[in-house]
């Protein structure tokens, strides 16, 4: 496996150290040497499997060494501090973001669906890697996807159509989307995946020849034209004939262009050249001509498109990009990673995650669930249309965008005092669907009014769709908040219920919560100006009101109360801790541990002299002495652990978890069980049906610490469970 690993780096990568690979590798071996995968075989091959195809990528040094240590944290008793400590803080941070990605699951619950898609966002946003090795994670696992149960075979496959193929696609990583797709088709639409392999398979070879005698003919002419070519057949993917097959209502029989061929060339020149010489040996199907080298899709694909009429009168289509362009169309954001030698610069990069910026920007101002989905799916799986400026700047809009969308691409200025359009010369109404190729005017106003509140059902992108809806929350806010408390109030009673009623208390602070607004007056303000269905928010009173009201029901309000009643917090019960540590020596000197790191036996500490105080015992690794070991203070002094047998420590430990019944149950449960006793605990409400807990609790030594948490993260709807540092 490990050769297998190698020699995919040297074929693929460069600049990469192979000591910290071949260290990472032997790790990770150790770390999962108990564990088996669903097969059978030795957990090691899937971090392996999945370094190897961040290898093919040609990913950098530390993407590699976290594709091979990406399940470290969350299925072994290594800590982040461990792989921080061992190889890089950077490797930490990428092994960090894909565990907390590792949670992500598809569900039908929109709400707790739109809650890990928010988190793999911003994981994307800190660092694209995170979401480039979850992707290698995800294909080995479609791969493997055999050995699970049907049930979970077509949940994991569900999911990956709905997210993962198309940020593939977002990410111009066709090799990867077109491999997830087929996988996923195979295990949700079975019959049909076999029925076209099967059919497929029947004339293969006559197929074969058909396309070996184009790819002679157009060889001969390339060459004689002095044009450095490499052609090949690529046969088109199960899941796009499928495709084909449902949106044209043809048999596939009906379908001749199953085979693409593609031409690679050295030089832009090359393509058009390339292009010239096909189209007079075949003639063009009029209207099938895409040029994506002079208007690149949004994902970084540049190639051209034509299909012509082959021998026998049979259509096939021609793909002709260079050798850099098959490259990026193969890894797209990979393939142009900055941290490469010689790679774009990280501007660069910036402006080809263009649609990554505002996606986020909009869904941070998207607070319904259920329209936060059906927006980012539609961002994902949205096709393009590419028009012009006067000036002649290639713009891409979703298809059916409208001249508003062009406005607003422009500038939100422009979009909000838009009055009029003009295409390619001719005057249109603000809905009119803009086409690819067209050239685009708009007329703004000198005096404007603002957006008309119907843009919100004319407009296709949801950059234009949030701004016009910030106009409105800032231009209309008394308005908006009466409309808003008349709509809650209506739905409220149609729902049976009297809204002074349940719109209270600790029922409207659970609401404004779940939406991430500040006041009941922007709670008003949303929903008046559409950005918040107003049945979803009485819904959700409702069920609240319901569960309050209800003996037996969970209040998270009172949550703290109930865990410290299984503390034992009592005064007189003071925790011994100086017997346990030595310093420089001695035994018998005035210690006390700091709160800030809670150092517990088996963690490397250090001492730092306080006045009056005797010696402050922390962890190493405690921020607040990174300074005084970095400058050598003279307060800092060498400390060791004695013998602290019998010894009872405090450490704290931070849970983040989905807001669900039991939850409490289970995790007091756990430390009842375990050899740690419960001594404190802090909580937060729940946010968008997200709980922190922190919990102190009083243990012997750092064994006792990792098997409690180990525990912790096998409780379902647990997102992380992490000792604290400060």
């Amino acid at each position: 496996m490990l050769e297998k690993l190698m020699r995919l780096i040297d074929e693929n990568c460069n600049n990469i150290d192979e000591k910290m690979v071949k260290k990472a590798y032997y790790f990770a071996d150790e770390a999962h040497k108990k564990q088996k995968r669903e097969s059978g075989e030795p957990y090691i091959m899937h971090p392996v499997e999945v370094a190897c195809i961040l290898a093919e990528m040609g990913m950098d040094t530390s993407t590699i060494v976290a594709g091979l240590l990406h399940d470290i944290v969350e299925d072994t008793e290594f800590s982040r501090e461990d792989v921080s400590r061992e190889f890089s803080v950077e490797v930490a941070n990428l092994v960090e973001g894909v565990t907390k990605l590792g949670k992500i699951e598809y569900k039908t619950k929109e709400e707790q669906q739109a809650d890990n898609v928010r988190k793999m966002l911003l994981a994307m946003s800190d660092d694209i890697r995170v979401i480039l090795i979850k992707l290698a994670d995800r294909l080995h696992n479609m791969r493997t996807l055999k050995f699970l149960p049907v049930k979970k075979q077509k949940e994991k496959a569900k999911e990956t159509f709905d997210i993962y193929a198309p940020l593939a696609y977002r990410l111009g990583m066709s090799k990867i989307k077109w491999e997830l797709e087929d996988l996923a088709f195979r295990y949700i639409n079975q019959n049909e995946y076999y029925f076209i392999v099967r059919k497929i398979s029947e004339k293969r070879v006559e197929r074969e020849k058909y396309i070996e005698q184009i790819i002679k003919k157009l060889r001969e002419n390339m060459q004689k034209a002095g044009i450095n070519t490499d052609i090949e057949g690529r046969p088109k993917h199960f899941y796009s004939i499928y495709r084909k097959m449902v949106k044209k209502n043809k048999t596939i029989d009906q379908i001749f262009d199953l085979t693409a061929v593609r031409i690679l060339v050295s030089t832009m020149k090359d393509c058009y050249a390339a292009l010239g010489i096909a189209h007079t040996i075949y003639k063009p199907v009029p209207g099938r001509f895409k040029d994506y080298i002079a208007m690149p899709k949004a994902n970084m694909y540049q190639s051209l498109h034509t299909t012509v009429i082959g021998p026998q009168g049979k259509p096939f289509e021609i793909q002709i990009r260079t050798f850099e362009m098959h490259k990026t169309a193969e890894y797209g954001i990979a393939a142009h990673w900055k941290y490469k030698e010689g790679a774009d610069t990280a501007e660069d990069i910036d402006k080809k995650l263009t649609w990554l910026r505002e996606m986020l920007e909009w869904q941070r101002e998207t607070s319904d669930a259920e329209e936060f989905m059906e927006r980012f799916k539609i961002d994902l799986f949205s096709d393009e249309v590419f028009v012009f400026t006067p000036k002649g700047t290639v713009i891409n809009l979703p298809y059916e965008a409208t001249p508003i969308d062009f406005a607003y691409k422009i500038h939100t200025d422009i979009g909000n005092s838009c009055v009029g359009a003009k295409v390619s010369g001719k005057m249109v109404p603000l809905d009119y669907h803009l086409k690819t190729g067209e050239i685009v005017e708009v007329f703004v106003s000198n005096t404007p009014k603002g957006p008309s509140i119907d843009w919100l059902n004319i407009v296709k992108s949801n950059q234009a769709k949030s701004k016009i809806r910030s106009w409105f929350k800032k231009a209309r806010r008394e308005e908006n908040i009466v409309k808003g408390k008349e709509l809650l109030e209506r739905e409220t009673k149609k729902q049976g219920y009297n809204f002074g009623e349940i719109a209270k208390g600790e029922i409207i602070e659970v609401v404004l919560k779940k939406y991430n607004i500040n006041s009941v007056d922007d709670l008003y303000a949303s929903v008046g100006i559409g950005a918040i269905n107003p049945s979803t928010v009485v819904l959700k009173m409702k069920e609240m009101y319901i569960k309050i009201s209800k003996p037996g029901g969970e209040d998270w309000s009172k949550l703290e109360d109930k865990l410290n009643k299984y503390a034992d917090k009592s005064t007189d019960k003071k925790i011994k801790k100086s017997p346990g540590v030595i310093v420089k020596g001695e035994t018998n000197v005035l210690v006390r541990f700091a709160k800030c790191c809670n150092a517990v036996p088996g963690d490397s500490i250090i001492g730092y002299i306080t006045k009056g105080r005797g010696v402050s015992i922390h962890r190493r690794d405690c921020k607040n002495m990174q300074l005084p070991l970095k400058n050598k203070d003279t307060k800092l002094i060498e400390v060791s652990w004695g013998n602290p047998k019998g010894t009872e420590y405090i450490t704290e430990i931070q849970i983040k978890a989905e807001n669900r019944e039991r939850l409490l149950a289970e995790i007091v449960e756990i430390i009842s069980q375990s050899k740690a006793t419960l001594y404190a605990v802090n909580t937060k409400p729940p946010k968008n049906g997200v709980s922190i807990i922190n919990i102190k609790l009083k243990i012997l030594n750092r064994e006792d610490i990792k098997e409690v948490i180990k525990k912790f993260r096998k409780i379902k709807g647990i997102i992380y469970a992490y000792r604290t540092k400060n």
